[in-house]
């Protein structure tokens, strides 16, 4: 069974995105899944729509800034001002058909031949656009994972846990700190790439948030996304350099915010 690629929080990044699609190609990846919130901050969406529905998507869900884009007239809540500034300006340069493409995906999905579940924010209330920060609301989802691998986005922040079969106490949920653990600045040339994999082990479950491409949010400024290979038994998450300055460049000439500009240096 090939490898895929997980990709979530793409935002309109182009930069960021050809960049990771560059290291699948290295990688020999043909297959992808969307974890949602294709568009949203960042200057070139519909871009980012047509690279994405170029790729061999085996699955894909859809995010809250997709679903704002899509349907703005609806109303805008939880955003602060700066997004919502841009899910406005986004929902202006798309047309009806990318909307329909973001409007059509389903808030989670199980594909039981790869073992794994889908969703952009949680399982338990994915369209309640609720976020996963520690065991406890990790807890919550495994409630609702019937696959042996879930996979999500949302945060921006790449976080991972372990579920085992405890029958005489003790703590059955393991965040696995080495998921995160290159994200770190003083472990981390943020100038290079640099990966890091988990064994998936067959008596346990594991939920993995991949981080984002386009907006990340935890200090790392490099691209975030994971490669699952089933066969292997394996989800190794990569962190890629990409090209701020051209996407800051861009931000600014569409007359976005300066904030979501300066964000993408520092990874905040």
């Amino acid at each position: 069974m090939a490898k895929i690629a997980i990709m979530s929080d793409i935002h309109s990044n182009t930069e960021a995105l050809a960049a990771v699609l560059q290291k699948c190609s290295d990688l020999g990846i043909e297959q992808f899944v969307l974890l949602g919130d294709i568009v949203g901050y960042n200057a070139e969406p519909v871009q980012c729509i047509q690279a994405v529905k170029s790729l061999n998507v085996i699955g894909r869900v859809r995010g809250n800034h997709d679903e704002y884009a899509g349907n703005a007239e609806k109303g805008i809540e939880g955003f602060n001002e700066n997004a919502q500034r841009a899910v406005l300006w986004t929902a202006e340069q798309l047309s009806d058909e990318d909307k329909k493409y973001l409007m059509e995906a389903p808030y989670r999905l199980n594909l039981p031949k790869y073992g794994m579940t889908l969703v952009h924010a949680t399982l338990d209330s994915p369209g309640n656009w609720g976020y996963i920060f520690d065991s406890h609301h990790a807890q919550d989802n495994f409630n609702y994972q019937y696959t042996q691998v879930g996979f999500c986005g949302h945060s921006h922040y790449p976080i991972a846990f372990e579920k085992k079969n405890v029958i005489f106490g003790g703590k059955n949920i393991e965040e696995l700190v080495e998921w995160r653990s290159i994200s770190l600045p003083d472990t981390a040339n943020f100038d290079e790439e640099s990966s890091v994999t988990v064994d998936i082990k067959p008596d346990r479950k594991y939920l993995f948030n991949v981080g984002s491409i386009g907006q990340p949010r935890n200090r790392d400024p490099r691209s975030s996304f994971a490669v699952y290979d089933p066969e292997g038994g394996k989800v190794t998450r990569y962190c890629i350099p990409y090209d701020i300055a051209g996407a800051q460049e861009k931000i600014l000439l569409a007359g976005l915010p300066q904030r979501l500009a300066e964000r993408l240096a520092n990874g905040s």
